[in-house]
This record gives C-alpha cells, sequence and structure tokens, in this order.
C-alpha cells in the first residue's frame, strides 16, 4: 500500500498507524463526540472499528485519513473518502476528537481530502452523510459548499433506521468552492 501524506497548515493527514489507537478510542468512548456516529464504544469493539480504515485503505485503496496535529504530534481525528457497501454515494466523512473541535481542523482537513479524493478517485460527486441533528457537522458541510441534497433512512444495515441527511456537491460545484479557500 501507497504511503500516502498530505500537509496542510496545521495537519498532517496520512494513514493510520496503530499507534493512533489510543486517542481514538478516548474519541469512542465519548458519548457527545459519538452521539451522531452510532454512539460510543467500549474498548474492544473501538479497536474493531478503528480496523476499518486501515482495511478499507488496503482493500479499496481510499479511506478516511489520520489526522495528526503538526504542532503537538497528537492524533485528533479521521477525515476523508469513505464507500462502505451500500452507502448511499462517495462520502468524505469526519470525525475529530473533542480536543480538536472548535479549531478549523474539520474545514482545513475537508478541503485537503476533497481535493485529493477528486483528483485520485475519478469521483463526480462526493456526499456528507449527517444526522439533522449534528448542528456543528452541518456548519463543517456548508464550510466546504455542500449544500442539503435529501434526507431519510438511506444508510445500510445496520444503520438503516437512521435518518439521517445528505449533504454534498459535485466536482464542477468544488471547483467554484474551492476558490474560497485559495
Amino acid at each position: 500500500m501507497e504511503d500516502i501524506r498530505i500537509e496542510t497548515e496545521r495537519l498532517i493527514l496520512r494513514l493510520p498507524q496503530v499507534g493512533d489507537f489510543e486517542r481514538y478510542a478516548e474519541l469512542m468512548a465519548d458519548e457527545d463526540a459519538c452521539r451522531y456516529i452510532g454512539g460510543h464504544l467500549a474498548r474492544g469493539a473501538a479497536w474493531r472499528k478503528f480496523l476499518q480504515m486501515p482495511g478499507a485503505w488496503a482493500l479499496q485503496g481510499f479511506a478516511m485519513f489520520s489526522l495528526e496535529e503538526k504542532a503537538s504530534g497528537r492524533w485528533v481525528g479521521q477525515m476523508g473518502p469513505w464507500r462502505p457497501e451500500g452507502w448511499p454515494g462517495n462520502e468524505i466523512g469526519y470525525v475529530l476528537h473533542r480536543d480538536a473541535w472548535g479549531k478549523g481542523y474539520a474545514t482545513e482537513a475537508g478541503v485537503a481530502t476533497i481535493d485529493w479524493a477528486f483528483a485520485n478517485l475519478g469521483w463526480d460527486d462526493i456526499i456528507h452523510c449527517i444526522s439533522p441533528e449534528n448542528v456543528a457537522s452541518k456548519k463543517v458541510a456548508q464550510r466546504l459548499g455542500s449544500t442539503l441534497l435529501r434526507e431519510g433512512r438511506v444508510l445500510p444495515a445496520p444503520a438503516d433506521e437512521a435518518h439521517v441527511e445528505i449533504w454534498g456537491q459535485s466536482r464542477t460545484q468544488w471547483q467554484q468552492n474551492r476558490k474560497r479557500f485559495a
């Protein structure tokens, strides 16, 4: 598997590493941080979920990047392309550790991951699947230029009972929206 590394002003986006797990486990144990992504998890379940991203990288050639804060070297979250079986589109998903909230990291990483996905995956559009109650996540999607496309119960099992909003934009829309971040 190719070692992919993207640097932004404050972040390093890279493939997941086993050393990321301690902070990931903290994130997955945080009820508030996980409220809109299926709920918090015990350590053993967090380990199994943690393995999804390296597995997707190995099998699909893409998945969410680990986000590392340049100043501290700390793992602060995940963001990037995500398309499990039966998913309603080409997602740019994200989840950040509580201590990374409110710093603009999601927008900064979002620009880099959307650029990477359009340049490397041949996608013509991207989406974000967001719980209607997750105001902060919707604000990130809006800052990135995405708009509400549709809503409903559109996720595959085991999340098929979840009502979500699908936010997104086309490659052409991103080319226009991207100018705000130049």
